[in-house]
């Protein structure tokens, strides 16, 4: 049993840095890496590519990846742990064996954790008197029971903890939290209980900071984003885990960013509603019981973490479709460039009422003015340009094209000194709109298989 282990960040979303796995696992000893892609509307997008191809549904990018990463795993020793598997984790875990044989890693083993996905059981847990209401209305799930593109519940470190006890070189996960990803190494390496709560708490608080990358180590820093220091190699964080629960959150020595107290924090406040309790499937986490210490340069220790048994239920998150939308810009340009674009916004909903086309809403943004701040945008000095952004969205596909016919006749008939319009006309895309809700943890299990090379 070990008394520390290293847990690297390398993926904070579906799409990041595409070099940061491969720094994490170069540029210094680590003894975990964890790849988190999963956001909510990434599993609907996963779950058309399976429909369109079954040897489809995760995220792709972990295949020529692993390319890279397979010799290094052997070469310096440390396990990988991922929920890309999406919506398919056997298609992925059997793409990342490809590569494996490829290479020649005999013996080489991934663990697959399944179960998450439940769209094709939704009616037989409704006739069981489970609603899976929504938790923000309290709406039943049979009012879009139709319309669903997925349903996953939220797993947490336990089937990713089993995987690894089996021996498994990489763990590829469905939809599990993001904190779980990160609690599971520790869990396993220490030999935790699964009812000691602090302890617990502790790895969860710590797959939080992890869970957006290079968030935590100053990246989209609020605080003084000037002071971080050459972004353009920025190090990922690690987590430098202790079996009493104690976490140095660190990087790389050599890479660019900022670990410290205030980015830590910014990260800690991260999607969190009431920070007495942060529910995740493997314990209640009070953020109000952090401490953190600056020990040194980029160097912070977090530590006293207090938490609470575990919930009866998962969070299920579910995504249905929810009409259509298109947007569209032109760029007005000085003089008066805002008045020119609230002129062409007001002469374009009016066609579009002329020409009898309903939407559920119009949006529209003035993109350089207040398009962040809304109606809290405190009025300066008149802008150079401004982008017109304007959207509908509503259930008719044929009146969202429409719209995206009468955008751009806005060019020889609208106000003047307008630019930008390029691409097309917008067309209309669906939306997909999420829905969440609890199911009691007996009525799903999670399973892990072990599959080798």
């Amino acid at each position: 049993m070990k008394d520390r282990i290293r847990i690297a960040s390398g993926q904070g979303f579906w799409g990041d840095l595409p070099s940061a796995p491969l720094d994490q696992a170069t540029r210094g000893p680590i003894d975990y890496l964890v790849l988190d892609y999963l956001a909510e509307v990434t599993m609907s997008i996963l779950r058309k590519q399976m429909r369109r191809d079954p040897a489809l549904g995760y995220a792709k990018d972990l295949v020529p990846l692993m390319r890279s990463l397979l010799p290094l795993m052997r070469e310096r020793g440390f396990r990988m742990v991922t929920n890309g598997g999406g919506v398919n984790p056997r298609a992925c875990a059997a793409a990342i064996l490809a590569e494996a044989k490829k290479h020649g890693q005999k013996g080489f083993k991934v663990g697959v954790v399944t179960g998450d996905d439940i769209l094709d059981r939704i009616d037989g847990f409704v006739s069981q008197g489970i609603p899976l209401a929504n938790m923000e209305t309290g709406e039943p799930v049979t009012t879009v029971r139709e319309r669903l593109e997925s349903a996953n519940i939220y797993f947490g470190a336990a089937p990713i903890v089993e995987a690894l006890r089996q021996g498994a070189d990489v763990v590829i996960t469905g939809r599990t939290t993001d904190t779980g990803l990160t609690l599971a190494p520790m869990i396993h390496e220490f030999g935790w209980r699964f009812d000691d709560w602090d302890r617990l708490a502790a790895g969860t608080v710590a797959g939080h900071i992890l869970e957006c990358g290079g968030q935590a180590s100053g990246g989209n820093f609020l605080g003084d984003w000037r002071s971080v220091p050459d972004l353009a190699d920025i190090g990922f964080p690690i987590a430098e885990a202790h079996a009493d629960g104690t976490v140095v959150i660190t990087k790389h020595e050599g890479t660019g960013g900022l670990v410290s107290s205030a980015t830590v924090k910014e990260q800690l406040l991260y999607e969190i509603g009431d920070p007495r309790t942060y529910i995740t499937p493997d314990c209640i986490a009070d953020f109000t019981s952090i401490r953190l210490d600056e020990v040194a340069p980029d160097r912070v220790r977090v530590h006293g973490v207090q938490g609470r048994p575990a919930t009866d239920s998962y969070k299920v998150s579910m995504a249905y479709l929810d009409g259509y939308t298109a947007f569209g810009t032109l760029t007005y340009a000085w003089p008066e460039a805002l008045e020119k674009a609230k002129a062409a916004d007001g002469i374009l909903r009016e066609r579009l009422r002329k020409a009898g086309l309903e939407f559920e809403e119009v949006r529209t943004e003035y993109l350089g003015h207040s398009s962040s701040h809304g109606h809290l945008s405190t009025a300066g000095s008149e802008p150079e340009e401004v982008v017109l952004r304007i959207g509908v969205k509503g259930s008719d596909p044929a009146a969202i094209e429409r719209f995206g016919m009468e955008l751009a006749p806005l060019i020889l008939t609208g106000p003047p000194s307008v630019t930008g319009f390029a691409g097309g006309r917008p067309k209309p895309s669906e939306v997909i709109s999420y829905w969440p809700a609890l199911i009691p943890k007996t009525a799903v299990t999670p399973t892990v298989e072990i599959l080798e090379v």
